[in-house]
């Protein structure tokens, strides 16, 4: 193969060493990886980042040095000459003190620009960066993440995870999330769950995998009722996140769901995963197979083909792990039980109710509505307290504000409408997705929604006035509120999604 006169100039030639060389220790790096894990994780820094960039640099200076040197060539040809290749003679001290300042300029350079890549990936790891780069746009999602049972656990370790590919998936990700910002493409709200996000064994089971021994857990509740006083309530749960054998025999745990013998698998025909008419279960010891449609929502045999068929796991449940927004009534029962909101205000819950559970443009205009209502609230109805109970009343206002802007966003119409909380069955369908009672197998059989599959009461009711169960025999739940047996038919979001 003959090559062009033009390239026989020093910067085409130092240009495709560097460009070869890297190319070289880039394909040795990765086999060296690969198959005996040298380096482990941030050799994909350089793999990916550092190299790549120098042996463009290379390959850039070729036609550089074909161009700057081309004059010359076309001269050396009209004249019916060779154009020779440089000669590097050693013999010449200007020689070699031009390529020992080449050689220790170009490693100080690579040593430098792999210090800033070093921290420019540290950088964009970083919370801050990921929180507060695209402020309105990510305030949501960061605002929800402080205070979080995860809000020590970087963002990137959920949505990046270990290792240089999916790093490199993340940024390429990232480029085209930073174009939707600067020409606000971005949907609002952000649509969820993020398609190609890493699988949740990859990444929450670093941490909480399934042989893990969860015991079980002791739930306190406490909510306070939107009537004159603000009536406490009570109830104690024993979460059956764990199996156990017991009197009555072998008792299996929520967490079954993900266990090695099990593999459940579903359909859905809602982008956010909310209606399941489809399910299959297989025992992958005994290989017994049962399928269970939603006899509510029957679908047709191509429709059911035509759907995606998801392998259950963690993030089918725990989907908002470090994200979630809580309901009005969450949240203000959660203030109320800390102090923060008094309940001796009369009322103070019905009126927070109300006023939360309308839609406002702005933030601003939320504080407005809230001070304003909560206020005349007290005003009409209890004028005396207004005076004497306004440090009350002012520290309530406050509280019930810094609770929306903890969890609803206008600006990005965030909240839970938007992101329903799978862990549960109130306020979103949650569990009883699947364990609603229609599920059903061609033999009859069911996925049951009885209460006592993933917990038991131990105790409920007011204070000074509380049921206990005795010997951990589960209660039989009562409703603080006179709904007749409603709650035992119908789905509890059926009210508790939107009770004003």
């Amino acid at each position: 193969m003959k090559l062009p006169s033009s390239i026989k100039n020093w910067v085409s030639i130092i240009g495709a060493v560097l460009a070869i060389f890297n190319m070289a220790v880039i394909i040795s790096l990765m086999l060296l990886n690969s198959f005996f894990d040298f380096g482990g994780d941030y050799i994909g820094l350089f793999i990916y980042m550092v190299l790549p960039v120098i042996m463009i640099g290379g390959l850039i200076m070729i036609p550089i040095g074909m161009r700057l040197n081309r004059s010359q060539t076309r001269k050396a040809e009209a004249a019916g000459l060779e154009t020779n290749w440089p000669v590097l003679n050693f013999n010449n001290v200007a020689t070699r003190n031009a390529t020992m300042i080449f050689i220790f300029g170009t490693i100080f350079l690579i040593i430098i620009s792999s210090i800033g890549s070093y921290e420019a990936f540290h950088i964009t790891e970083s919370v801050p960066f990921c929180g507060k780069l695209c402020h309105n746009v990510m305030e949501p999602e960061y605002t929800t993440y402080q205070g979080s049972s995860h809000e020590r656990v970087a963002c990137v370790e959920c949505h990046v995870g270990s290792g240089a590919s999916w790093y490199v998936k993340s940024k390429l990700s990232g480029m085209y999330q930073v174009y939707s910002v600067l020409a606000k493409k971005y949907p609002n709200p952000i649509p969820t769950p993020i398609a190609n996000l890493r699988p949740a064994r990859e990444t929450c089971e670093q941490c909480h995998w399934p042989e893990k021994f969860y015991d079980r857990k002791m739930k306190i509740k406490e909510t306070f009722l939107a009537d004159e006083t603000n009536t406490a309530v009570t109830i104690n749960l024993q979460m059956k996140t764990s199996s156990k054998m017991t009197v009555n025999g072998f008792e299996k745990g929520i967490h079954q769901h993900i266990s090695p013998d099990v593999r459940i698998e579903y359909k859905t025909t809602s982008p956010n995963r909310q209606v399941i008419p489809w399910v299959k279960y297989t025992n992958t010891k005994t290989g017994v197979v049962e399928i269970y449609n939603d006899s509510e929502n029957t679908l047709s045999q191509a429709k059911l083909d035509s759907l995606e068929t998801r392998v259950m796991d963690c993030l089918d449940c725990h989907n908002r792990p470090a994200h979630n927004y809580r309901t009005p009534q969450n949240f203000v029962d959660k203030s109320m039980s800390e102090g923060k909101i008094s309940t001796a205000l009369p009322g103070i819950k019905e009126v927070a109710m109300k006023v939360l559970y309308k839609d406002y443009s702005t933030k601003d205009t939320a504080f407005m509505a809230i001070r304003k209502q909560v206020t005349d609230f007290y005003q009409t109805k209890h004028p005396d307290l207004a005076t004497a109970k306004k440090a009350d009343i002012e520290a309530a206002i406050v509280e019930i504000q810094n609770g929306y802007s903890r969890n609803i966003f206008p600006f990005m119409k965030a909240s839970w409408k938007a992101y329903p909380n799978n862990i549960g069955h109130m306020e979103s369908d949650g569990c009883f997705r699947c364990h609603n009672d229609r599920h059903k197998t061609a033999s009859g059989k069911v996925i049951s929604k009885d209460c006592n599959l993933c917990h038991t009461i131990l105790a409920q009711g007011n204070p000074g006035n509380m049921e206990y169960s005795k010997s951990l025999e589960p209660l039989d739940f009562k409703h603080p509120v006179d709904v007749d047996e409603s709650w035992k038919t119908d789905l509890c979001s059926s009210c508790h999604a939107q009770l004003y």
